[in-house]
């Protein structure tokens, strides 16, 4: 099991920039496939990214974005720190949503259900 806690959300005006933070409790992050997802209010969870680790190291190629952030969302970590980060550009208010950090064993996905862990999430408000 892994313990996940985000942090960054926040209110921002569209075109700006936040960068989520997620980081892991416990041992072997880089074991585990992250994702990130997001909830607006009435709308179903929806995939954000998934990044996973080649042997022991995340790289840059080995992340898989939904058609609606690529280009603007770019995810990242820092294994010395067991985070992983969601940069998020050029934001507009229909990105507005709960965000949330998950982690799962295996191959990647796009769909929460796959997710065993989670963290409680984070807000970011998107004004117009």
């Amino acid at each position: 099991q892994v313990q996940l806690v985000e942090s960054g959300g926040g209110l921002v005006q569209a075109g700006g920039s936040l960068r989520l933070s997620c980081t892991a409790s416990g041992r072997a992050f880089s074991s585990y496939v992250m994702g990130w997802f997001r909830q607006a209010p009435g709308k179903e969870r929806e995939f954000v990214a998934t990044w996973w680790s080649v042997g022991s190291t995340y790289y840059a190629d080995s992340a898989y974005y939904a058609d609606s952030v690529k280009g603007r969302f770019t995810i990242s970590s820092d294994n010395a720190k067991n985070t992983v980060y969601l940069q998020m550009n050029s934001l507009k208010p229909e990105d507005t949503a709960v965000y949330y950090c998950a982690a799962k064993r295996g191959g990647y996905s796009t769909n929460g259900n796959d997710y065993g862990n989670w963290g409680q999430g984070t807000q970011v408000t998107v004004s117009s």
